[in-house]
Formats: structure tokens, C-alpha cells, sequence
């Protein structure tokens, strides 16, 4: 049978807290006593309510849970203050093209609706936010991991790629407290991660080789990704000649292999579903007005 959505196996995530709860079920309930300072006095700071079933012992969420572990799970996903506040639903739909911006909304609402699957296993594709600068694409992703974390309490972080690489950097340094592998470990093992600005930095040799071992790890995990890039994964078909005709050379500066290499690429291909968005400028067209009016 699967997990109730929120929950996992007891061979998940949760499945040693589950198992020290139910340890625990001769008891029916949480005596005063038990109880330490301030904690729950539903499930006595356990997280987990006890209740009789057949002599056995049966264990379910206490509601404390959901109050005190998704914000700590929004802290530790590290969504910059500026998209903090993000959510399907303040998504601005504005603009000319209206029905561009309602459709990739409507698309990632599908997919965090589906991430559970039927099983009780979450889906181990991502999405691939794609588009100009202003038209929403970190919104979306930023949108995403947070009703992840709060629908389906997921550990999951968010990083601009750009920033990662010189976190990394400065972990050369002799005195820095930190390690390249203790700055990629959790990006790689987290369960839901958020790259915004792929490609955003120039293709080098040192680039490519953290990107690589990110989106392998990933890949090689069956872990979900999201990610967001200006950058297109193939070209638009020719306005004129023949429609099977890709228009620009794969080395267009506009394409995605011209920043990252073909191999990552193409594994981009299959762990997230491309979701386009050619709109307007949303910085350019609306906050602009807002600032002269």
C-alpha cells in the first residue's frame, strides 16, 4: 500500500524515526511526566503520535511536525530572500503573451501534483525552465521546491550556479573551514535540487568538470532537478525551406551546448521535461512602469 502523501516508507527518510516511535507504542498516549519542557503534548517532542492498535501500536504524524520541520526545511533549502516569497499562485500572469506564461504555471502545477508517485515514491524527473531573462523562470523553480517542501516535506536546496562555483573556489584556500566535496555532497545528494542560471558561466575545462560530477551524481541517483537557463536546447525550425531544417549551428551562442558540454546535454534530455517560456521582459515591462508611476 502506499504512503499517505507526505509520508514515506519505513525504509525512507523517516523510516528510523517511525521505527523509535513504534518502539514506544505500549504506551497509548504521552503522560505529563513524559513530557520534556516545551515540548509537543501530543506526541511529547517525538514528532510522531502513538496510539493502540490490537495491542501492536500504530504511529501518525503529530501536526507539530508540519509546524516545526517545514520551516526549518525552507531554511535549509537556501532560497535566496528574493524569491522567498515565491508561489504558483502570485505567479504574474501579465503581458501580450499571456497564454505562454498560464501554460508553463499550469505545467509545473501538473508535475508537483504528480511528484508522488502511486507507490509512495516520489518521480525522479526535474523540469528545465527555459526562456530570456525576466520571464519568470526562477519564479517557477523557486515556486516548485517550496510546495514540494511544504506539500511533500522534501529536503531539497536551491543554488545559483555561479555562486556555487566560487564557494568552490574559495575552498582552494589553505585556511578555508570548508572542502570541495562538503560544498558539492549535499547539493549532489539533496532529494529535490534547483540549479538557476544554467550556463550562465563560460564553458571552461574546471566548469564542465563541476557540472559533471553534479548532474551525474544526480543522473546516477534518480534524483529530480530543476533547472532554469537562457540558453535553448536545440535551435527553432527556419521561418523559411524546408521545416525539418534547425536554423542555427549547434555552436549558436543561443544554444545550450555552446555553455555546457553535449554529453551533459544530452542527459539533460532525460531528467527533466523542457519547459519554454518565450514572454515578455516582466523586469522591463511591468516593474519599470511601476517605478515611473
Amino acid at each position: 500500500m502506499p504512503d499517505r502523501p507526505g509520508e514515506r516508507s519505513r525504509s525512507g527518510p523517516f523510516g528510523g524515526v517511525l521505527e523509535q516511535a513504534l518502539a514506544g507504542a505500549s504506551r497509548p498516549h504521552v503522560f505529563a511526566d513524559d513530557i520534556p519542557p516545551g515540548a509537543c503534548p501530543d506526541c511529547g517532542g517525538r514528532g510522531w503520535v502513538i496510539g493502540p492498535d490490537d495491542g501492536a501500536g500504530s504511529a501518525r504524524r503529530c501536526g507539530c511536525s508540519a509546524r516545526e520541520i517545514v520551516p526549518r526545511l525552507q531554511q535549509e533549502a537556501g532560497v535566496p530572500s528574493r524569491y522567498a516569497r515565491c508561489t504558483l499562485a502570485n505567479f504574474q500572469i501579465t503581458g501580450a503573451k499571456r497564454n505562454e506564461l498560464l501554460a508553463a504555471r499550469t505545467l509545473t502545477e501538473r508535475w508537483v501534483e504528480e511528484f508522488l508517485g502511486e507507490a509512495g515514491t516520489f518521480r525522479e524527473s526535474g523540469l528545465l525552465f527555459v526562456g530570456p531573462p525576466g520571464v519568470g523562470k526562477t519564479h517557477l523553480a523557486a515556486a516548485a521546491l517550496g510546495e514540494l517542501i511544504r506539500r511533500y516535506r522534501v529536503r531539497g536546496r536551491f543554488v545559483d550556479f555561479t555562486s556555487l562555483l566560487y564557494q568552490i573556489q574559495s575552498t582552494f584556500d589553505a585556511t578555508s573551514p570548508e572542502t570541495k566535496r562538503s560544498v558539492l555532497d549535499p547539493v549532489v545528494s539533496t532529494e529535490v535540487l534547483v540549479i538557476d542560471e544554467l550556463g550562465a558561466q563560460k564553458p571552461t575545462a574546471w566548469v564542465s568538470e563541476v557540472l559533471y560530477l553534479i548532474l551525474n551524481g544526480r543522473y546516477t541517483r534518480r534524483l529530480p532537478t530543476i533547472f532554469t537557463t537562457n540558453y535553448y536546447l536545440e535551435a527553432a525550425p527556419s521561418p523559411q525551406g524546408n521545416p525539418l531544417d534547425r536554423g542555427p549551428s549547434p555552436a549558436s551562442p543561443e544554444l545550450l551546448s555552446s555553455r555546457i558540454p553535449n554529453l551533459l546535454v544530452s542527459r539533460l534530455w532525460e531528467m527533466a521535461r523542457r519547459v519554454e517560456i518565450d514572454s515578455d521582459d516582466y523586469r522591463k515591462v511591468v516593474k519599470s512602469e511601476q517605478l515611473r508611476s
